[in-house]
């Protein structure tokens, strides 16, 4: 089973997750921002993670430290679970649909960082999450893991729908480029990634 446990605590956040790749789709989180608690449960739940996460920051600043150093410390657990990646398939993508609103996903776990959040979402905050942080978690996501996440939404209209598309399309992505293929070596010519 591939498995990792993480803390990062710095003077603005202390989190901690566990996270087993080849999981149920269970999930225990808490980061006091319930809309960014329930996201990341669809995330667990749809690409079967199994994902503890207990998160705290100095809220009464603002949510960017604690969404930002959440994305970090979920894209190093999937770094580290998924040790020398031998067999991954690598790349994933997922096209999913939410009632009105389409969202694509593409990952590419090749170890180099880069994001492109391409969703218009017209609301300040979705809940009690504020909305323009959501390409900062992608940001710091891909930081952790050091992957490429391009992210783009053609339509949609309802923010809640739209946030809910992107991280189911989220997690079948990483489902996909997680998954162990036919081939047990290094998906990369350079010989690492």
């Amino acid at each position: 089973m591939r498995s990792a446990t993480i803390r990062r605590k710095t003077k603005e956040t202390d989190i901690g997750i566990s996270l087993r790749i080849e999981g149920r789709g269970n999930s225990r989180i808490s980061t006091k921002i319930r809309f960014l608690d329930h996201m990341l449960e669809l995330f667990a739940k749809h690409g079967l993670f199994d994902i503890k996460l207990n998160a705290s920051g100095d809220l009464d600043v603002d949510q960017h430290h604690l969404v930002e150093d959440t994305g970090i410390v979920l894209g190093q657990a999937f770094e580290k679970a998924l040790g020398n990646k031998k067999g991954i398939q690598r790349a994933g993508y997922f096209v999913y649909p939410m009632d009105e609103s389409l969202a694509v996903v593409s990952i590419d776990i090749g170890g180099r960082p880069y994001a492109r959040f391409d969703v218009d979402i017209d609301a300040k905050k979705i809940g009690d999450l504020d909305t323009a942080l959501l390409e900062d978690f992608f940001i710091a996501f891909s930081q952790g893991l050091k992957c490429n996440i391009h992210i783009i939404m053609p339509y949609g209209r309802n923010p809640h729908h739209k946030a809910e598309a992107v991280f189911k399309a989220f997690a079948k992505s990483m489902m996909m480029a997680c998954s162990v293929g036919r081939v047990k070596r290094l998906p990369s010519t350079k010989g690492r990634i």
